[in-house]
């Protein structure tokens, strides 16, 4: 039987939760290290089961990432490259929704889907509860004619999911919420849930290393532009002191929204007594710079933008991972592997992730390195990149201009100066570039 297979209950294979965050960075986490936000929920996740320290995405856009995280393929093979192209029924077959259905376990999706609007596979699940729109607003309308957060609307759907479908087990409920991306407009702004309006309210919020204007002026011709999504978003939120203040608060303040959510749906699962016979696995679809190297958005390959929170959790998690953290590597396309070992499926044999549990318990071995690619619109919008990223380097190369970045990530993590013109660094360099084009045909 595959590892983890059985639950605490016997022989029962687990329920299954997998719960995913909008543009939410690794560090924005009270389990990660940090000492503002206030995740008490997440954080109970993590000291109950596994922290990824070092989880990462292979594409940092939702559309693409979202495909990543249900076919456990890398874009260059799921080949959904924007927010018009679905998964052809052929490759829909091979997610782990579709997967797990086979296997008899009952479906529920609730929240953004994030890909292609007009061919949503609801039919595949048995409970659906997303809009037929690429960005959902906050701000909804519900069947009273009462507003509702989008955050609260997606608990709400849990709850209803759960009272339907949490004895009929096995299940599998795919959530995902909104927050904390903002909320795309003229200028883009984050609305809050006005019990949270006021939290972190004069709570001063550190300044990044890199939002010092020398870094966005150290970086090149073609990418330093205001056309530059990153930089054209970050004018309205981020561009002064005060900015930014309000916009990071205001980004905490939806984590700590969904955070309520996890605690209200750990609550129930214990009250419906099925508690100890689920897992329960938290990530983010791609991280978020807040001002550093003088932007705003994901994209690209910097760490607050390829970085997410981590966690596998739930009763049915042994007992001997309760508490753990670990610096392994974990990336989005482990997502589907993950999830069809915990229920004792066969993976597909397109799938190019590894099941996290078996690499953590020394049956798969871990990787050193990962192949990175984002292609979505290209220069001057979203200059396209690609690389390969290590445990104490990385390589970036945009594509357009055959323009190279190298960090050393082990001694410099903020990336504040790029080694590939350092004649020092020309062997490290040489080696990446060689294991850059090893990856970029393997992933294909």
């Amino acid at each position: 039987m595959p590892l983890f297979a059985q639950s605490k209950r016997g022989n029962d294979r687990p329920n299954i939760i997998f719960l995913l965050t909008d543009d939410h960075r690794w560090d924005a986490l009270g389990a990660a290290g940090n000492p503002i936000i206030q995740t008490p929920n997440l954080d109970a996740l993590a000291g109950r089961g596994i922290l990824f320290e070092n989880a990462y995405v292979t594409t940092a856009i939702c559309s693409v990432s979202r495909s990543s995280i249900l076919s456990g393929q890398y874009l260059s093979r799921h080949n959904i490259r924007d927010f018009n192209t679905d998964f052809s029924p052929e490759a829909l077959s091979q997610t782990y929704p579709a997967l797990l259905k086979k296997a008899g376990y009952k479906l529920g999706f609730i929240g953004k889907f994030g890909i292609d609007v007009n061919n949503q596979p609801d039919s595949l699940f048995d409970y659906w509860a997303s809009a037929k729109e690429g960005q959902p607003q906050y701000e909804l309308v519900n069947q009273s004619g009462k507003i509702i957060h989008h955050t609260d609307s997606v608990g709400k759907d849990i709850r209803q999911f759960l009272d339907r479908f949490g004895r009929q087990e096995p299940f599998c409920l795919s959530v995902s919420f909104k927050a904390p991306h903002e909320l795309d407009g003229n200028p883009p702004t984050y609305p809050v849930q006005e019990r949270f309006r006021n939290l972190y309210k004069g709570v001063t919020i550190p300044e990044p290393v890199t939002a010092a204007p020398e870094y966005w002026n150290s970086l090149p011709d073609f990418f330093r532009t205001d056309k530059n999504i990153g930089r054209e978003r970050w004018k309205p939120l981020l561009s002064t002191a005060e900015l930014r203040q309000e916009t990071v608060r205001n980004y905490y303040r939806l984590i700590t929204g969904v955070d309520e959510v996890v605690g209200n749906l750990v609550a129930q699962l214990r009250e419906m007594g099925i508690d100890q016979n689920t897992i329960i696995i938290f990530m983010g679809d791609n991280g978020f710079s807040l001002g550093e190297h003088g932007l705003e958005g994901k994209w690209f390959g910097f760490e607050e933008a390829i970085r997410v929170p981590l966690i596998i959790s739930g009763g049915a998690l042994p007992q001997k991972w309760s508490g753990k953290k670990t610096k392994k590597i974990g990336l989005n396309i482990d997502i589907a592997p993950t999830l069809l070992g915990f229920a004792g499926v066969p993976v597909s044999l397109g799938m190019q992730g590894v099941d996290l549990m078996a690499v953590l318990g020394g049956k798969v071995p871990a990787r050193s390195d990962f192949f990175y690619e984002h292609t979505f619109l290209g220069s001057p919008r979203l200059p396209k990149v690609e690389g390969v990223v290590g445990a104490d380097f990385k390589y970036m190369k945009y594509t357009e201009f055959n323009y190279e970045q190298l960090f050393n990530t082990k001694n410099d993590p903020h990336e504040t100066k790029n080694l590939s013109g350092d004649p020092a660094y020309l062997k490290q360099l040489n080696l990446f570039r060689s294991r850059y084009q090893v990856l970029r045909e393997s992933v294909k």
